[in-house]
């Protein structure tokens, strides 16, 4: 049960709302039965633990750990099964901020050259009130933006822990499930450490999009395949709308005619592509990243 919470010291960490000393409370409440207390750590979640932007702040990292962690861990009656999903959905958020590519070395290269200013301006920050921090963030040292991308990088190297404790998730006998493991396994399969096992991931995600029942799950499936360099062109001809728009985002599709009709129809009627889905939102990736810029440059 969060076996490592106590091991990140979280008062020397900040997030959007100063130092993260209370992040480990509201961890625990989500494996509490207090409502209230449940409904505010989830909330300080998503509102407080990760950026706007979908970037990460100093806490992010050791909270992504153990949002990892509580994946397997039984809540008290009644549980809420659909918890995981929104654990999942998180940890794919991390993993957009974790998907640093071929900035991660330059990153490094620049955190370690200026460590101990690092630690010293974030001391600085923890210990000013809310204007001060305000004024920090925008002081023209630079340092504020590097500790930002320094958060990012703890991250990147958190990716493959991420990577290892999503991928059970795929083999879910719920659908939600299966598709929300899908959109986390995304980023973090994109990490230099999984490149060997990102080719076996690739074969499981196709396998799981030819047997989706729920257009749903397959379109979520797809972007995710497609995210990874999978061959996603059998599902433009789909016969769900939102299923052959998804798959024709893949970034492997680009320049491809058929995908770039159907982005262009995308650009023209949106809300019919939201509507396919019916009562639910369209695929989980789509919330946060923009993955429509394609269709702007087809239309």
């Amino acid at each position: 049960m969060l076996d490592h919470l106590d091991d990140a010291e979280w008062p020397g960490l900040f997030h959007a709302l100063g130092s993260a000393d209370d992040t480990p409370r509201h961890l625990t409440a989500l494996l509490g039965d207090d409502l209230k207390a449940f409904t505010a750590a989830y909330s300080h979640l998503w509102s407080t633990t990760l950026r706007h932007e979908g970037k990460a702040w100093p806490a992010t990292a050791p909270t992504a750990l153990r949002v990892a962690e509580l994946l397997d861990e039984p809540r008290p009656a009644p549980a809420d099964p659909s918890l995981p999903d929104g654990l999942l959905a998180y940890l794919y958020a991390v993993g957009l901020a974790a998907d640093l590519g071929d900035r991660a070395a330059e990153i490094r290269a620049r955190v370690e050259d200026r460590a101990s200013e690092l630690r010293a301006w974030t001391d600085e920050y923890l210990a000013a009130d809310p204007e001060g921090r305000s004024r920090m963030r925008q002081d023209g040292t630079g340092l504020g933006e590097l500790v930002l991308d320094q958060a990012a990088l703890a991250c990147f190297d958190l990716a493959p822990t991420l990577l290892r404790r999503v991928l059970p998730h795929l083999a879910s006998d719920r659908a939600m499930r299966r598709a929300c493991a899908a959109a986390a396994a995304g980023s973090p399969a994109r990490h230099p450490a999984a490149s060997v096992q990102r080719p076996t991931i690739s074969r499981q995600l196709t396998s799981m999009a030819r047997s989706a029942e729920c257009p749903y799950e397959r379109a979520t499936i797809l972007i995710a395949l497609g995210h990874l360099g999978g061959d996603t062109r059998s599902w433009l001809a789909d016969p769900h709308k939102g299923v052959r728009t998804c798959a024709a985002l893949a970034p492997g599709l680009a320049g491809d005619g058929a995908a770039d009709r159907l982005l262009r129809e995308l650009a023209r009627s949106p809300g019919e592509f939201a509507e396919s889905f019916g009562d639910m939102a369209p695929p989980l990736q789509l919330r946060f990243e923009p993955y429509l810029r394609r269709s702007r440059e087809a239309g």
